[in-house]
């Protein structure tokens, strides 16, 4: 901190830290503005490999310019120090967000997506690809704006598809099959990427989870990923399709690149009603709970007031100062007034009238007095207080209302108790009754429950039940994974962690093993009419998803060309089978070979997709072929095989 790097840039905050590099908050004294400062660690630094691989961040984004990808401005070495000058984002991550938030709508998941493939299909169109797209890497900005960050594992497509040092570079929950298995990355491991956090913005969770890398690794390679409509009910289908199409794990199945799964994105959210566009979904935490907690710690802006007199001091009577002036005051100038002649009342002699005057108006002074005086007394004493109503047990939200109805101002605070249920008031500061100026605050002590909760046994018990269940004892539901089970129900909790019974501090996360039901074997349908698969798959008690697209294959047009999973996968009962059909063989246009040797005759059949076998005659062949099986012109199906006869000598 304070150093001043390159002569340039002074490091004034750290940021965040990396596995690679650590980011800070700095000044260009050149330039006279804010910018993030990417370090690489000096452990680091003598690895050449790491340094290309960092200045090739600065490359590579400094090819783009598009408002949703954080620029770099620099590049440079200062002894030791490798760094990067990039555009400062004041704000948040996505992963900030979703810890906070837990799930988002899909109108606001849908918001943040777009402007990410956005900037991916800049990338995409300039030949780079990201390969390390994840929550973390999303900045949000104070004023809204998504961008992407950290390019540090880009790669250009056009020559470096596969990981030329042998190794998986990438966050693994986020990584695309082909990556994990072949180490190839082209534009469509960024889009299986935004699949996975658009399903993670849905739901709140991860598709594929497991207690060790291996296992999150084995379920990205072997299952699908379940629509996130089972999990947040009332999910419209055109955004499980979305998922689907996005994590489809054979890349040729994906959308290209993230701009056509951007126009799929925009295509899909045109279709959705506003209804659809607001679902809530079950894991999203409550706003208004969020807000609350805000008050605590984000103050109201000061207004100008004056300063209150303390409890005890009175505030300044003027009725006390005022005088009562004479009844007859004598001129200024001191001389003596002439009177005039007053013509006298009927019935009323002129002296007993200026006696009834003078006697009205001390009474009325006298009366002005006392009021004047007992009303100061009266406002000291009692009228600029007034009592704490009573708020105890009620929740939060309800006794911040009733206090704001009766004007008083609201802090909250926390604590434990073990006969307040959570969310409620515990006591207040004032105490109920007690007195406080009428524009005063009041302090809520908003219990958390008891100190220590017991986890409890929610075996057999269905996932909505469940996690209400943890949130009402002020636990809170944490990871969610899936297996068979033969005992206990489809959508049910097999078992805890911590276990049932243990003894933990409220807000702790409580991890949920569900039942995805008992194990059914995947029934071969491949070849089968569209209809007839789909009726013996939803007799074994799956549901059947058709892919968008048909693909060639040597089934009949209109039948099942693949599935996924395979015959003999296991899954639940109720999940999904994706069945691909066929268009039918596709068929190719056989060339002349006549003439041509073997190896030229073989290559130009093999590159338009067909086999080839070689007829040689018994006697004395020559390298020279004298026909072929299918004629020059006609048409075959690719991938079928055809004959070349060579020449004889004879």
């Amino acid at each position: 901190m304070g150093r001043l790097l390159d002569g340039r840039y002074r490091v004034e905050g750290r940021i965040a830290a990396g596995g690679m590099a650590t980011v800070y908050r700095a000044v260009d004294t050149r330039l006279d503005r804010v910018l993030a400062l990417k370090v690489m660690h000096p452990s680091l630094a003598v690895d050449g490999a790491f340094v290309d691989r960092f200045i090739r961040e600065a490359k590579s984004v400094a090819r783009l310019s598009h408002p949703n990808v954080v620029g770099v401005f620099d590049q440079g070495t200062d002894g030791t120090y490798v760094y990067l000058a990039m555009e400062y984002v004041a704000g948040c991550t996505l992963r900030d967000v979703l810890r906070e938030r837990g799930a988002l709508q899909p109108r606001a998941a849908l918001d943040i997506l777009e402007p990410i493939l956005a900037a991916l299909g800049a990338a995409h169109r300039a030949g780079l690809v990201h390969r390390d797209m994840k929550p973390e890497n999303v900045l949000i900005g104070d004023d809204g704006r998504v961008k992407v960050a950290d390019f540090g594992l880009v790669r250009a497509v056009d020559t470096h598809t596969t990981a030329s040092t042998g190794s998986v570079l990438g966050t693994v929950s986020y990584l695309a099959p082909e990556q994990m298995e072949h180490g190839t990355a082209d534009a469509r491991v960024d889009v299986y990427a935004c699949g996975v956090v658009l399903y993670e913005m849905l739901t709140g969770g991860k598709p594929h989870t497991g207690g060790s890398a291996a296992q999150i690794l084995y379920s990205h390679l072997h299952d699908d990923i379940t629509p996130p409509s089972q999990l947040v009910p009332g999910l419209a289908p055109e955004l499980d399709e979305l998922v689907a199409a996005a994590t489809a794990r054979a890349p040729e199945a994906r959308p290209q690149d993230a701009v056509a799964l951007l126009a799929r994105a925009r295509s899909a959210r045109a279709l959705l009603t506003d209804a659809q566009l607001d679902v809530v979904p079950p894991q999203a935490r409550e706003a208004a709970a969020a807000d609350e907690e805000r008050t605590d710690v984000i103050p109201r802006p000061a207004g100008v007031q004056l300063p209150l007199p303390a409890e005890d001091e009175a505030p300044l009577d003027r009725t006390s100062r005022l005088e009562m002036p004479p009844a007859d005051p004598p001129p200024a100038d001191g001389r003596t007034t002439r009177l005039r002649p007053v013509r006298p009342e009927p019935g009323a002699a002129p002296a007993d009238r200026r006696l009834r005057q003078r006697r009205i108006t001390t009474i009325v002074a006298a009366v002005l007095l006392v009021l004047g005086i007992g009303t100061g007394v009266w406002y000291v004493n009692v009228g600029r207080f007034t009592h704490v109503p009573a708020v105890l047990d009620m929740t939060q939200a309800k006794a911040q209302q009733t206090l704001r109805d009766e004007g008083l101002g609201v802090k909250v605070e926390r604590g434990f108790s073990a006969n307040v249920q959570r969310g409620h008031v515990m006591a207040t500061k004032p105490g109920t009754g007690e007195r406080i100026r009428g524009n005063g605050t009041v302090t809520l002590v908003v219990s958390r429950g008891p100190e220590r909760v017991a986890v409890p046994d929610l075996a057999g018990t269905p996932l909505a039940d469940a996690r209400r269940k943890l949130r009402d004892l002020g636990l809170v539901p944490g990871t969610e994974t899936r297996t068979f089970s033969d005992e206990v129900a489809k959508g049910s909790v097999i078992r805890t962690d911590p276990a049932a019974g243990s003894s933990r501090r409220p807000d702790t996360a409580v991890a949920l093993t569900v039942s995805r039901g008992a194990p059914v074997d995947v029934p071969d349908v491949v070849g089968k009419a569209r209809e007839d698969a789909a009726s013996a798959l939803r007799q074994a008690g799956f549901q059947v998803r058709f892919a968008d697209q048909p693909v060639f294959a040597p089934q009949d047009k209109d039948a099942v060309a693949r599935q996924s999973p395979g015959a003999g996968g296991t899954l639940g009962k109720g999940d999904t089978v994706t069945l691909t059909l066929s268009k039918g063989p596709e068929m190719v246009t056989v060339p002349d070979v006549g003439g041509k040797n073997t190896a030229d005759a073989t290559k130009a059949l093999t590159d338009l997709g067909f086999a080839v076998t070689v007829d040689k005659p018994f006697l004395f062949p020559q390298d020279s072929v004298a026909s072929q099986s299918v004629a020059a012109g006609d048409q075959a199906p690719k991938g079928s095989t055809i004959t070349i006869r060579l020449k004889g000598a004879l």
